[in-house]
């Protein structure tokens, strides 16, 4: 089969490789329906973490092959979404709602890659989900959203503790920051600040439900954060970047009890003690247990109540891959849908 292969920053190549095959009673091997391009993923791509040969991919949705003796929840034919965490989902901390810490953890990228044309989906009852038919082409592109950005969107806004009538600052309005966005309209926060100099995604964050956009960064940025909220901050801030400066963006901009939700992947960010100790502002974040909330978030793409395939604005056929990484390296794409 073909698979996307990093090799080192900015070189992505699609090479033949081997079959998956049933390895574990536990194993299902699904044919890849759609994978994408995450925006994690160009922090190798750019160097931040220098990948040795590492199979790419963690977002995907399939069609079941085969699955071993063990697997009792999907099945040969099934159409399903999984999350970008392995897990068995029966262990104590899946049992909290942290299926991304499971105790059989495995991150899919790197060991499985799911940029390709099949995968070995290990703990499969635990990992995927069947949706309740074979899906119509248009709901693609959304199913594949709930694997990774629209799930860590929703947790992004749960971990911040957004609800009725509060106000939310996003910051980052890349895929998971726009679905964080989303997330909120739907856990029905009343007023949702968007923190976006892009005109096409300031365009698609009003269309999943920002009332606001603020353009600046850094003390000017809080400053107009605080402008919207009576000088207070807001309730709950989303962060979808990573960064040190985005971090201290979400942080400042958060109002006194007030709670931030990180699910940006954290490079070389530092918390200042003293700011977290007079600020009283809550953390909570890290990978999103997306397997928590892959139920009801299929259910809600099946009915149609919500479209996060919006968020993908290119699709190219997997041999293009590198092409992908570049538009998005370039902010030329929001999102890159790629289809096997």
């Amino acid at each position: 089969m073909r698979g996307v292969i990093m090799y080192g920053p900015g070189d992505v190549r699609v090479e033949e490789r081997e079959d998956p095959q049933i390895q574990e009673a536990t194993d299902a091997v699904i044919k890849i329906v759609a994978a994408c391009v995450c925006g994690s993923d160009l922090w190798p791509y750019r160097g931040a973490d220098t990948p040795d040969k590492q199979l790419m991919g963690h977002e995907y949705v399939g069609v079941v092959e085969q699955v071993g003796d063990e697997v009792k929840t999907v099945s040969p034919g099934d159409f399903v979404v999984g999350s970008f965490v392995i897990s068995d989902n029966t262990c104590p901390i899946c049992d909290a709602g942290y299926q991304s810490r499971c105790v059989n953890a495995v991150f899919v990228d790197g060991s499985i890659g799911t940029q390709a044309e099949y995968a070995r989906i290990p703990f499969a009852d635990g990992t995927l989900v069947k949706t309740p038919g074979m899906p119509d082409d248009d709901l693609v592109p959304s199913l594949l959203a709930a694997s990774d950005v629209l799930g860590t969107g929703w947790f992004a806004a749960v971990a911040a503790e957004v609800g009725p009538g509060k106000t939310v600052a996003v910051v980052g309005d890349g895929a998971v920051g726009l679905l964080g966005i989303m997330a909120a309209k739907h856990l029905g926060a009343e007023k949702i600040i968007a923190m976006s100099r892009h005109e096409s995604r300031q365009k698609l964050a009003r269309e999943f439900g920002a009332t606001d956009i603020v353009e600046e960064r850094g003390k000017e940025g809080v400053e107009k954060i605080k402008e919207l909220t009576y000088g207070l901050g807001a309730h709950s801030v989303i962060e979808a970047v990573g960064s040190q400066e985005s971090m201290m963006q979400a942080i400042r901009s958060t109002r006194p009890g007030g709670h931030v939700g990180y699910v940006g992947v954290s490079h070389d960010v530092e918390l200042p003690g003293g700011q977290l100790f007079f600020g009283l502002v809550h953390l909570h974040g890290g990978p999103a247990p997306v397997r928590r909330f892959l139920p009801e978030l299929i259910q809600l793409i099946w009915d149609r109540k919500i479209d996060p395939g919006k968020v993908f604005d290119k699709t190219l056929p997997l041999d293009h891959a590198a092409e992908a990484y570049e538009a998005m390296d370039k902010r030329e794409a929001i999102k890159v849908l790629l289809r096997p």
